[in-house]
């Protein structure tokens, strides 16, 4: 004990000594995990989409045919006979009606005769023209004589030609006095009756050409502008809700 302290006692003092002794604790601690259940919330789901801004525009019209026929006679006339009806299928060719042929025939008569006395003048100056070339040629005969039988023959080929074009335009008044269809289709009108008196280029019947048909329709000047040539349209009948058909606008008018 004394040789401890007597170490002590020869060692230099620094300065003071400080002995720390740190005792840590541990603790444990201990942390219960709480078991979480998901939670399902009901969401509501809504899809943005462009609206559909498309309108169907439905009106009513009539259906009829693309091209329609007025037909009437060449010549004027009194009508002896009609021979269809309205609703009636014709064909090209038939006969539709006719007027009085009497003084067309009359004229076929007359434009005969003039053709026949035509003739008859050429035969007779082709004589004399052919006389005059002999006594020409034996000197008998002025070259003046020639030429002038020459010119007498060539007026009378031209009567007789003008003869012959006037027999084949009476020839065909008298055709033009049947009224024919010129085209296959369906009577829709008839404007004249036996025993009116009509002239040329008067309708008397009017016949809707078979092939392609078209829709007439009103449409409110409001919405006129939704059609223009070319769109596509759907044509239905009241007749038959099964059948539609496809079609496109063909003319707007005003």
């Amino acid at each position: 004990m004394s040789s401890f302290s007597s170490i002590i006692g020869r060692l230099p003092v620094v300065g003071p000594v400080l002995l720390v002794t740190a005792t840590l604790g541990l603790a444990g601690c201990s942390q219960e995990k709480a078991e979480v259940k998901d939670i399902i919330r009901p969401v509501k789901v809504v899809e943005i989409a462009k609206v559909n801004d498309t309108r169907t525009l439905s009106y009513s019209g009539s259906v009829r045919a693309r091209t329609e026929s007025a037909l009437a006679f060449r010549v004027n006339g009194k009508i002896t006979e009609r021979l269809v009806d309205i609703g009636q299928h014709v064909a090209s060719g038939d006969v539709l009606a006719r007027i009085d042929p009497i003084d067309y025939d009359l004229s076929v008569k007359s434009a005969q005769a003039a053709l026949d006395a035509a003739e008859r003048q050429v035969e007779t100056v082709e004589l004399a023209r052919k006389r005059a070339e002999q006594l020409f040629a034996k000197n008998f005969a002025p070259k003046s004589q020639l030429e002038q039988a020459t010119l007498t023959y060539d007026q009378a080929v031209a009567t007789r030609d003008s003869a012959l074009s006037t027999l084949a335009q009476a020839k065909n008044q008298v055709g033009y006095t049947d009224l024919k269809a010129d085209r296959d289709g369906i009577v829709t009108t008839v404007s004249a009756d036996v025993g009116q008196v009509v002239g040329s280029g008067t309708p008397v019947v009017t016949v809707a050409v078979e092939g392609e048909k078209e829709v007439l329709i009103a449409v409110p000047e409001m919405e006129i502008a939704e059609f223009k040539p070319g769109k596509a349209v759907k044509a239905g009948f009241w007749s038959d809700d099964a059948l539609a058909l496809d079609g496109k606008v063909r003319e707007v008018a005003g």
